[in-house]
């Protein structure tokens, strides 16, 4: 049987308090599940449990904090590729398969492979870059952020 997607698994009451409360606020303490789970009427194990679900079934496709990487001496670019449709699936196997890659994606764009490289240094990208085209033998389009912005971005599960 397939796995259930986020096509396919319903959210319930449940599922909805926990997206809606781990958006914001989350605590910086020794234990922030059993003070989320307090928050939520609910124990640390159901409150954990629910959360590995919804990451399983890919309603969620990450949970964790947002850093500025810059501020700690990494770096981070957006990047794209123009891939052939009979290449697309090895192609991005392989990008996947570096660390340095946060998410990939398709696009309908004559660059239809994007993804966002972020290393602990500067000289990393250049390094991911490289290391990306000799193993993809396609070439890496780096667009380096130019202008930095803050959008508070909160989804309410309703």
């Amino acid at each position: 049987m397939p796995e259930p997607s986020a096509q396919t698994r319903q959210i319930d009451a449940t599922d909805k308090r926990i997206i809606n409360n781990l958006q914001d606020g989350f605590p910086l303490s020794d234990e922030p599940y059993r003070e989320v789970a307090e928050r939520l009427g609910m124990t640390e194990d159901a409150l954990l449990s629910g959360l590995r679900s919804l990451l399983e079934a890919r309603v969620l496709t990450r949970f964790g904090p947002m850093f500025q990487v810059e501020r700690m001496g990494g770096a981070f670019v957006l990047a794209a590729m123009r891939i052939p449709e009979a290449d697309f699936e090895r192609v991005a196997a392989l990008v996947n398969s570096l660390p340095a890659v946060a998410h990939n994606y398709r696009r309908e764009h004559a660059f239809n492979m994007w993804f966002v490289l972020a290393t602990e240094t500067r000289a990393g990208i250049a390094a991911a870059i490289s290391e990306l085209e000799g193993l993809t033998g396609y070439p890496v389009h780096a667009f380096p952020k130019e202008r930095e912005y803050f959008v508070e971005m909160k989804l309410e599960a309703s």
